[in-house]
């Protein structure tokens, strides 16, 4: 029998109240003897006008229990009551451990200049026991402040939180699966991976609508279990025809203003400074503890009077002004019982009477407990971060079971520290531009064994990071060239990669990084070598595959095997002699078709002891039965990615000049058709990159590996 879930109260007296958007999140809670699973629910709703809820949520489909609420709380408003947003906290008893659906419409948005009327809110909801957490499913996170505003000359890119608690795939879409009468962009992109809305044309003034759906998809194939023990398969991820496990709601307004004098952060309109947690971020909490949040941004044309808030409802604020213009805040948080084990949202801008500052969100995790942190140094050099973390600051935690953000970067210890060392585009490291500093961010974590069901060890977290100040010249220090590539493993030490475009076949001259992109033409022969660096002297580098991409991700669906398996797969690859630790190559210049002109190309690569006759190294070139083998931790490395670029085709007409050896327009048929499907360039993983100026390659590479 379907139940009517009244959720909200009667509207305040007083002025009008106008919807202007909404978002929803859910977690389970306890699992009682019965088998009855509790559901907790927290929905955020923006108002034009005094904090009032207007939502009413009906039960659509399946068995939903008896919802309850608190009264709405009021999270962040102005003096004016111009705005406001609240957070209701409702619950469910579910015993069905099965699907349901909340769904909620009514009437009306805030005045806006395409006259949407009403809303309609859609969340979804599988209680049933999922085989990888072995708990219900927990719904993707995110939010948004109640009132964003964009000079219309100023809307290009607006990133939005896509947040998964149990790491799944999220995906954005606009809401017209839903919803018939809801507003459709069609000068407006969004892009679903990162939920990032994009414009090349101007809005018209006045406040746009929103209505957007987040789902979740598991990154590999599970069953969901209901409470009669019957089991659902919930395939991974797939663009074809993707089954999501929940959808929740994100509604929001956009209030475009009149065009502003320039777009410049820090100039027009509010930029963030270091303290200011990055978008995505991700904070740990303790229940019953003070957590703090840092705020600071600064404008010249302007003064900031606020920061604009989106966070749980017991959440303060406190402003300061700073020195220079900078206005700070802190916001400060006292998790309760209730909200152990949430994944909870806070969004924030900085506000000046005609501006504002992008909005970044961040995650803040409730435990029990503080999470562990050690004592930690940070060493920050031009192109690599070391860090050494003291032993007795972690009494009882085993190494064994720490690792960087990429599983394949180990550590390495001593009687008193743990060490690691990675360059600033390996293991994971990611980079951020924080306003004032280029952020060069990574973490160690503990983990688990993924079929354990409990644990004797205290969860661990370190962050660390490195940040280099922007300066006038940021061209001639952070520039497309990938500096080498630094790993850390306990079998082989500190050792690191490096990959070069080289200028002839002696392999001698590199390409100045200043050069990069590097300019090809199709049919050029490139010459690429692969060198590892390591204090043992007896190891052997074998460059397992090397694959192309038209974008800037090596694990694109698009792709072009240049070897693969330790194969060469290209016709017009050449290796050259060279030392072990050495792989020079001559390939040439190609290009996808679809009008791209550039490639990235990663490669993996390992090292593995000389004389060992059962390495991957002595293996070479492997069929796809032989390719399925225990690794030797003591004979050989992780299999790791390397990448470098890019190079840039030029552009050429049929009335182009050939070259001496006939040109491209007298290529041979069969490598015809293949330099029109493919262009020759490198990959740039990591972004821009800090370069100095380079000492001779073997001096500089020894001195990033020289810190312990």
């Amino acid at each position: 029998m379907l139940l009517l879930l009244l959720v909200s109260l009667t509207l305040a007296v007083g002025p009008a109240v106008g919807f202007y958007g909404g978002s929803m999140t859910f977690t389970p809670g306890n699992r009682f003897p019965d088998g009855s699973v509790e559901m907790h629910f927290y929905y955020r709703e923006s108002s034009r006008g005094p904090c009032g809820s207007q939502v009413n949520w009906i039960c659509e489909s399946g068995s939903c229990g008896v919802l309850t609420s608190t009264e709405p709380v009021e999270t962040d408003s102005t003096a004016q009551n111009l705005w406001c947003q609240s957070e209701v906290h409702m619950t469910t008893n579910v015993t069905s451990n099965g699907p349901f659906i909340l769904n909620s419409s009514g009437c009306c948005w805030e005045d806006n200049v395409h006259g949407v009327g009403g809303w309609t809110l859609h969340t979804s909801v599988d209680t049933g026991q999922r085989s990888d957490t072995r708990s219900p499913n927990r719904s993707p996170v995110s939010a948004a402040i109640p009132n964003i505003r964009i000079p219309q000359n100023c809307f290009q890119n607006f990133k939005l939180l896509a947040h998964d608690p149990d790491d799944d795939v999220v995906r954005c879409r606009f809401n017209d699966a839903n919803c018939t009468l809801c507003h459709q962009h069609p000068n407006i992109h969004l892009h679903k991976e990162s939920c990032t809305l994009h414009t090349g044309d101007s809005l018209a003034l006045g406040s746009h609508v929103f209505e957007l759906i987040l789902e979740d998809y598991p990154v590999s194939n599970i069953t969901v279990m209901d409470h009669n023990g019957v089991f659902s398969v919930s395939n991974a991820f797939n663009d074809s025809n993707p089954t999501a496990l929940s959808q929740v709601p994100l509604q929001f307004g956009v209030e475009i203003l009149p065009p502003a004098q320039g777009c410049v952060p820090g100039v027009n309109k509010p930029s963030f400074l270091t303290p200011t947690p990055l978008h995505g971020d991700v904070h740990h909490a303790a229940v019953g503890q003070a957590h703090e949040i840092t705020l600071q941004a600064q404008v010249a044309d302007n003064s900031i009077f606020d920061f604009q808030v989106s966070g749980p409802s017991n959440m303060s604020k406190t402003l300061t002004s700073l020195s220079n213009g900078v206005m700070m805040a802190t916001l400060t948080w006292i998790p309760q019982e209730t909200d152990l084990f949430r994944h909870v949202p806070v969004c924030f801008t900085a506000e000046t009477l005609h501006s504002q500052s992008e909005m970044r969100c961040i995650i803040v995790v409730v435990a029990k407990a503080r999470v562990l942190s050690g004592e930690a140094k940070v060493i920050c050099d031009d192109n690599s971060i070391s860090i050494v973390v003291s032993k007795a600051s972690m009494d009882g935690i085993d190494q064994d079971w720490l690792q960087l953000r990429d599983p394949t970067c180990s550590l390495t210890s001593n009687q008193t520290h743990i060490l690691g060392t990675m360059s600033l585009n390996t293991c994971g490291t990611t980079m951020d531009d924080s306003g004032d500093f280029f952020v060069f961010n990574n973490e160690i974590n503990s983990f688990e064994n993924p079929n354990a069901v409990i644990t004797r060890r205290n969860q661990v977290k370190f962050g660390f990071s490195c940040q280099y100040p922007k300066i006038a010249s940021v061209s001639n220090r952070y520039v497309n060239h990938k500096s080498d590539y630094i790993f850390t493993e306990s079998s082989f030490g500190t050792f690191s990669y490096s990959f070069e475009v080289f200028t002839d076949q002696t392999f001698n001259s590199q390409v100045d990084p200043s050069q990069y992109p590097v300019q090809v033409q199709l049919m050029d022969k490139i010459y690429m070598g692969i060198e590892a660096s390591t204090a043992l002297p007896e190891v052997t580098l074998f460059v397992e595959s090397c694959k192309a991409t038209p974008e800037d991700n090596p694990f694109s669906p698009v792709f072009y095997d240049i070897i693969k398996d330790g194969c060469v797969m290209d016709e017009t690859v050449m290796p050259y002699p060279s030392d072990s630790t050495k792989y020079d190559f001559e390939i040439q210049a190609f290009k996808f078709a679809g009008g791209f002109d550039e490639v990235y190309i990663s490669c993996s690569v390992i090292l593995c002891a000389k004389d060992s006759l059962n390495s991957r190294c002595a293996l070479g070139c492997l069929g796809p039965a032989a390719r399925r083998r225990r690794r030797d931790v003591s004979q050989e490395t992780a299999r790791h990615y390397i990448t470098q670029g890019p190079l840039h085709v030029a552009k050429q007409t049929h009335n182009s000049a050939a070259s001496n050896d006939g040109g491209f327009l007298h290529m041979s048929t069969s490598t015809g058709v293949f330099a029109g499907l493919f262009l020759l360039s490198i990959a740039v993983v990591a972004g821009m990159l800090v370069y100095k100026a380079k000492r001779t390659r073997s001096v500089d590479r020894m001195h990033l590996m020289s810190t312990f």
